[in-house]
């Protein structure tokens, strides 16, 4: 009998986007019982994510961040469509408690599947970051479009006014994003650096097979290639 090899992936970072030097060992097989929770408070294995199809995966910070807020804003943008004609999966996954799941939908107008994973087992066992790195040198996110300052200013009043206050999520767990399947193969993983650090969504499109690329900047524009 063949010897079983565990999937690799490579992590690819802000600094590394362009060498592609960076490379780190990502084993779903240690994650793939974690449970996840949907909108209901109904709980599935990780492992059913990906294991009939490929999946893009979205790790964010919580759901209070505005950056994270942002970004989902513009996942929400993608032409179902567009994945449907790929067979790929698009999951985002939060670290709240899943009563925040619908609010956040709303707000962002994210229409794809969406679970949490409260006490942070997948994050912590995959090795996401929890605190911050910057670097002189990292472009900045596509898809954040506030200053940090307002950006901060809009999550406080958020937290403020939401009917259960609480920030929603670890605020120093930063996120990340694998795309993985069919089975434990996983293709790619980036985990961000900072709250900017999100990969590029139409990057992660590419990678995983979408033959379209979006326009971001204003409405959602469809350039063949």
């Amino acid at each position: 009998m063949a010897e079983e090899v565990l999937p690799i992936t490579r992590q690819v970072t802000t600094e590394s986007r362009e060498t592609g030097t960076s490379f780190v060992d990502i084993h779903l097989l240690d994650v793939e019982d974690c449970l996840i929770y949907d909108r209901h408070g109904v709980s599935i294995p990780f492992k059913s994510l990906y294991q009939e199809r490929k999946s893009i995966i979205i790790f964010v910070r919580n759901f209070l961040c505005y950056s994270c807020k942002e970004y989902v804003e513009d996942l929400s943008k993608i032409p179902r469509e567009a994945l449907e004609d790929a067979e790929i999966r698009l999951v985002v996954i939060g670290q709240s408690a899943h009563c925040h799941i619908e609010s956040f939908c709303s707000l962002t107008g994210y229409p794809y599947e969406i679970y949490v994973d409260p006490e942070r087992c997948i994050y912590q066992k995959l090795g996401m970051k929890r605190e911050e790195t910057f670097t002189d040198s990292a472009p900045p996110s596509p898809h954040v479009k506030s200053g940090i300052f307002v950006g901060q200013m809009k999550s406080i009043w958020r937290a403020m006014t939401s009917p259960a206050f609480d920030f929603q999520g670890d605020l120093h767990q930063q996120g990340g994003a694998i795309i993985a399947g069919p089975g434990s193969q996983v293709h790619f993983s980036h985990f961000d650096m900072n709250r900017m650090d999100h990969m590029p969504i139409n990057w992660l499109l590419q990678l995983a097979g979408v033959q379209q690329t979006l326009d971001f900047s204003d409405k959602p524009k469809i350039i063949h290639v």
